[in-house]
């Protein structure tokens, strides 16, 4: 989140680019990169513009692909119609990272809609593609998901499976943001299934990543966990600690605290000063 465009630079990049009204230098590739840049300044006619363009000068099959799938995601098209593009596209020569693409977002769909069984195979099914190109990043992708489908199937010993093997792929990849994520994921696994010392290191490692980040929000995260470690333990002046720390933090750059955050710092004083209370100081 700490790196994302503003939405004045990305109107400025949109201005220059689309400037009176012509797209004529604009490629396929470049019309899809330039789509969320358009949602998020909420140009909505423009966006399809931009599909219809890429569709109009798309040079191959897989890059009509391409416009297509992200047509269908804009339509909230239902799984039936990104299955039919996902399987079309699997028997073009080179499209592999968009079969992929295509489903992992079906994956996603399925996970989102509670249907995890399909999900975990349809995520697998991506993953393995992705190897097969060897698109490393997407692979981490690819990972990070089925962790999570295994982790709402309650199978943690999968999830920590494959959060590990991510973790290390993202160490070889040297993507420090990547690894402060999955260190965080493993520690959540960790936590869940009741070893609280190993989580805690992790979610310590994780945090020190996001300070050296300077990343707020990984920063939140890993101390959101120190803290509920802290609580299951009722230690709540550590958990009333590691978040006020985090209110800090937001605090020295100006920048308002998540809602969250300051409901739990105002829950845990509650509880802290509730005469007899095991956790009151």
């Amino acid at each position: 989140m700490d790196g994302e465009v503003s939405p004045e630079r990305a109107r400025q990049i949109l201005d220059v680019l689309t400037s009176g009204g012509s797209m004529d230098h604009i490629n396929t590739s470049l019309a899809l990169r330039l789509m969320p840049l358009a949602e998020e300044v909420g140009e909505a006619e423009l966006v399809e513009r931009l599909i219809d363009h890429a569709t109009t000068v798309a040079t191959n099959d897989e890059e009509r692909g391409w416009a297509r799938f992200e047509g269908l995601k804009r339509m909230n098209a239902k799984v039936e119609s990104f299955l039919a593009l996902a399987e079309e596209t699997e028997g073009l020569e080179g499209a592999q990272s968009l079969t992929a693409a295509v489903q992992h977002y079906v994956a996603l769909v399925q996970m989102s809609e509670g249907h995890l069984d399909e999900a975990r195979a349809t995520a697998q099914r991506a993953l393995r593609l992705r190897s097969t190109v060897e698109d490393f990043q997407g692979m981490a992708y690819g990972m990070a998901l089925l962790m999570s489908i295994a982790k709402r199937q309650h199978d943690e010993d999968t999830a920590i499976a494959i959060g590990t093997e991510r973790l290390e792929l993202l160490t070889k990849l040297k993507d420090e943001e990547g690894q402060m994520e999955a260190i965080a994921d493993l520690a959540h696994c960790q936590a869940t299934i009741g070893e609280f010392g190993a989580a805690q290191d992790l979610f310590n490692q994780s945090l020190e990543r996001a300070q050296d980040l300077g990343s707020l929000s990984g920063q939140l995260v890993a101390r959101w966990g120190l803290a509920d470690i802290a609580e299951i333990q009722q230690d709540y002046e550590t958990a009333m600690l590691v978040l006020s720390d985090s209110l800090h933090e937001f605090l020295a750059v100006d920048i308002p605290a998540p809602a969250p955050l300051r409901q739990r710092i105002q829950d845990l004083t509650e509880l802290r000063n509730t005469p007899g209370d095991e956790g009151s100081a």
